[in-house]
């Protein structure tokens, strides 16, 4: 299969058609393209055209498609949609994506469009998850799964197994449950097929099977599901009641956003944003981030001009700030960004002083190699006496170990607390090691210079 590319041209000779009224070569055009190259094309269509090419779309490709575009094209077409179209494309949807869909409408406007489902089964169920906040497992799962009872025999199960995967899209797993609808297991195809017709389920199903609860986290659910590779799993609520399923589409989206989540913390952003987002919507996200930077940079100049004797005396101190500033930053990040993926794939074990321990180590290592650079360079490049340089190196070490230490601290330590460890990386990081490395090397430099 050959991979759909969006060029220039092609969304300019859909414009062209569009303008042109030729709906039926533009129908058969997008009729070959898969929902979501569809929805691709949409983000670079104005709102009008987007809503045009939806339009000619057969039911079920349009509903697919809806799940995929941006949201304010999907806001636009639903706004222009009436109440009676929507619950038809509902109707072609499995239940989590229906309920995406219609979340972010009104609850009056929910109730009226739900009324108009004539599968009543299918708008309880889309009510149902309705109820669950977007990223727990509730919000992520989907009510279509196919399960069987521990006590039916072979034969019926086999006649019950074909009316259920009728309404599933792809069927990942047999679920066993009992009686209460309490999750017992998972069947095995192979097992079901080999086993006599006499045999029953609770004879040959297979106890072990892994799970999450309603209200776990997207997060959680995403951890789960990696760690033991997959494809599904089902929901079950505090009764081990099994409510749902999650596939692996879903939760690729999930580790999607929070990689941008994550990056966008890292880099001083603290919400998230898009490219195309207002001005006002990204000034807001940055600045937060900008203004910290700004007090640490005063903080900095501040300590600088509290050892203006010393740079008197020692011009060539000056030269090292930039090295001091910069090289404290990027430990910190390292270290830092180091922890935040640990502790998001939920890989880092041990005790906190042991980890700190090796970081200290690492720093002194990394340290000592810089500062032989730098001890070098300073003498016989900027001039420096052995004194002035021997005071660059051992500064550039304590500030190395110091950034690497407080990097790796700082994020397990808001991790406890319960707050978000990518905070902890980027202009965080950032500002408080340059101020803390200016410090160290001011002091470093009193104590050895004198001044």
């Amino acid at each position: 299969m050959q991979t759909f590319k969006l060029t220039e041209d092609i969304i300019d000779h859909i414009r062209e058609l569009i303008t042109t009224d030729q709906k039926q070569e533009l129908k058969e055009y997008l009729e070959s393209l898969h929902f979501a190259d569809i929805a691709e094309i949409t983000s670079e269509l104005e709102l009008d055209e987007a809503a045009y090419i939806l339009s000619l779309l057969n039911r079920e490709k349009a509903s697919e498609t809806l799940t995929e575009v941006d949201e304010e094209v999907l806001e636009h077409i639903l706004d222009n949609l009436s109440n009676e179209e929507i619950a038809r494309d509902l109707q072609e949807l499995d239940t989590d994506d229906a309920a995406y869909l219609i979340s972010e409408l009104t609850e009056e406007r929910q109730t009226q469009i739900l009324s108009h489902l004539e599968d009543k089964e299918h708008a309880q169920d889309i009510v149902d998850l309705l109820r669950y906040e977007e990223d727990t497992a509730g919000g992520l799962m989907a009510k279509e799964l196919v399960k069987v009872n521990e006590n039916w025999g072979v034969d019926i199960c086999m006649e019950k197994i074909r009316e259920q995967a009728q309404h599933v899209t792809r069927v990942h797993s047999i679920y066993v449950v009992d009686d209460n609808e309490v999750l017992k297991g998972r069947l095995s195809l192979k097992d079901l097929l080999t086993s006599s017709s006499d045999a029953h389920i609770r004879d040959i199903y297979i106890p072990k099977v892994d799970f999450v609860f309603v209200y776990d986290t997207s997060e959680e659910v995403a951890r789960v599901m990696q760690k033991y590779n997959l494809e599904a799993i089902p929901v079950v609520d505090k009764m081990h009641r099994l409510v749902g399923r999650i596939t692996i589409d879903d939760i690729v989206d999930v580790i999607k956003e929070e990689a941008e989540h994550d990056y966008q913390m890292a880099a001083g952003i603290t919400q998230d944003v898009e490219a195309d987002d207002t001005i006002w919507k990204l000034t807001r996200a940055r600045l937060p981030w900008l203004l910290i930077g700004m007090v640490g940079g005063i903080g900095a100049a501040s300590i600088i001009n509290g050892f203006q004797a010393g740079l008197n005396s020692f011009p060539v101190l000056l030269l090292f700030i930039p090295l001091i500033q910069s090289t404290a930053g990027n430990v910190g990040v390292q270290s830092s960004a180091i922890v935040v993926q640990g502790l998001a794939n939920n890989s880092i074990d041990g005790a906190l002083l042991g980890r700190l321990m090796k970081e200290f180590l690492l720093g002194l290592i990394n340290g000592l190699a810089l500062a032989f650079l730098v001890l070098i360079m300073s003498h016989f490049i900027f001039g420096s006496s052995y004194k002035e340089s021997a005071t660059v190196c051992i500064a550039l070490v304590t500030v190395i170990i110091n950034a690497a230490v407080i990097g790796t601290f700082i994020p397990l330590f808001l991790h406890k607390r319960g707050v978000d460890p990518a905070v902890a990386t980027g202009p965080f990081i950032t500002t408080s090691n340059d101020i803390l490395g200016i410090l160290i090397y001011f002091i470093i430099a009193k104590i050895i210079l004198g001044f």
